[in-house]
């Protein structure tokens, strides 16, 4: 054993009373215990010091994450929590979540809310997030400074019809306060199996009291198109996010407007909190013969790249707004973006949600991974999105309403689209 003293000031002491030399080797033997078998060293046999003898601290450098001196905090913290921490005997913390909790704690320490850790089995949830479904309440959520805020609520979703709204900042589930919480944790908590409750207690700007929500768990579905023809000329599609099959039901759902006669289309992007880079990509292409839809810039030379319309994906040069609001992001803001910024589409509603970055997935031996923030992205006229936005061409206040009279939004992007199809029909 490492310690032998049932008294931590005593066990300090003989920390400081240890060599050099025999404190670095004692510290070898531990990270070698950890890592030999990644590297080859093999058995540690029965001498604690030598394996460590045929190594100098510039060795050592190079395979640990950490200096000697940290390494040595991390065993006194294990130790000290294992040896006087009340519940420690009875619930014993597996080698496993000590590490993955080392590894969100480091991670965290950078303070970009979209650069974090994933353990094996939240990246497995994850990867359903974007093709399948699971019980939930529907709603993206984010952090920004220091808070976790609803980004958007899915729509039909248990969230929705519960009354969220984006930009309400999530303070207590059930009996626990979450700030200070990563939204993966607090994810965590709001998912569970279908029809069980949860309450949520929210802050929203406007309102003195905190707001309290009971919602009931669903399956959630994870449809990402719905459209109609508003009338006998206009089609209208709304995406909710941007997954996988995105293109796809986006594509033949446009392909059927036109069949039945659309000659202008409104693309609803309100509260769609994001997804794939690669399906924004397609839809951009739609609608657009040629030329960049979004540039990234990062650190790294594979950060920096642009992404160009994909001219077999083409569809219709027809007139068309978008309807974008704070719920709007990530994803959603590339697709806006890019058509106004090629003078394609008039952005009609509020300012967007902001989130311009890009995260790259990179996995790890264990099964679990680590989301990068790896670059911002850049709309074609070089605007950055990050924590900024994008600006309507045409402010209007309100929220997406199913009773589609009394969307206000939607109703003046209606009239703006009427004007561009006279436009049109009089350059004919």
């Amino acid at each position: 054993m490492l310690y032998n003293s049932t008294d931590s000031h005593k066990a300090g002491a003989k920390v400081l009373n240890t060599s050099r030399k025999n404190r670095l080797y004692i510290l070898l033997t531990i990270v070698l215990a950890v890592l030999g078998f990644m590297y080859g060293f093999g058995s540690l046999g029965t001498s604690a010091t030598a394996p460590a003898a045929d190594f100098s601290e510039a060795d050592f450098a190079r395979i640990s994450p950490f200096s000697v001196r940290s390494l040595w905090l991390l065993r006194q913290i294990r130790y000290i929590i294992e040896s006087y921490q009340v519940d420690a005997e009875e619930k014993p913390v597996d080698e496993e979540k000590l590490l993955h909790g080392a590894a969100k704690g480091m991670v965290e320490a950078w303070e970009d809310p979209y650069t974090r850790f994933v353990t094996p089995s939240r990246l497995k949830d994850e990867e359903i997030d974007l093709e399948g479904k699971y019980g939930g309440l529907g709603m993206y959520i984010g952090d920004r400074d220091g808070q976790i805020l609803v980004i958007s609520p899915m729509e039909d979703s248990p969230a929705e019809r519960a009354g969220l709204k984006p930009k309400d900042q999530i303070v207590k589930v059930d009996n626990e306060v979450v700030i200070g919480w990563t939204s993966d944790r607090v994810v965590q908590k709001l998912r569970g199996e279908p029809n069980t409750k949860v309450t949520i207690w929210v802050r929203r700007e406007g309102e003195d009291e905190l707001l309290s929500f009971e919602i009931t768990r669903e399956i959630i579905q994870l449809k990402s198109v719905r459209y109609e023809m508003l009338s006998d000329d206009i089609g209208y599609i709304r995406l909710s996010q941007f997954k996988h099959s995105t293109r796809d039901e986006a594509r033949s759902a446009m392909r059927d407007m036109l069949r039945k006669g659309a000659r202008a289309f409104i693309l609803d992007l309100r509260n769609n909190g994001g997804g794939l880079l690669d399906a924004s990509v397609k839809i951009v292409s739609m609608f657009v013969r040629d030329g960049l839809v979004v540039e990234t810039k990062g650190r790294a030379d594979r950060a920096n790249e642009r992404y160009y319309v994909e001219k077999s994906q083409y569809l219709t040069n027809l007139p068309m707004v978008v309807l974008i609001n704070g719920g709007s992001a990530s994803a959603s803001e590339i697709v806006a973006g890019a058509l106004n910024d090629r003078g394609r589409a008039k952005l009609i509603g509020e300012k967007s949600f902001g989130k311009g970055s890009v995260q790259t997935l990179f996995p790890l031996t264990d099964g679990s991974g680590i989301y990068v923030t790896i670059a911002r992205y850049y709309t074609p006229s070089g605007k950055v999105i990050d924590h900024v936005g994008l600006s309507p061409d045409i402010e209007v206040k309100g929220e997406p309403n199913k009773d589609k009279a009394k969307d206000e939004q939607l109703q003046r992007a209606i009239t703006e689209v009427k004007k561009s199809m006279r436009s049109v029909a009089g350059r004919k």
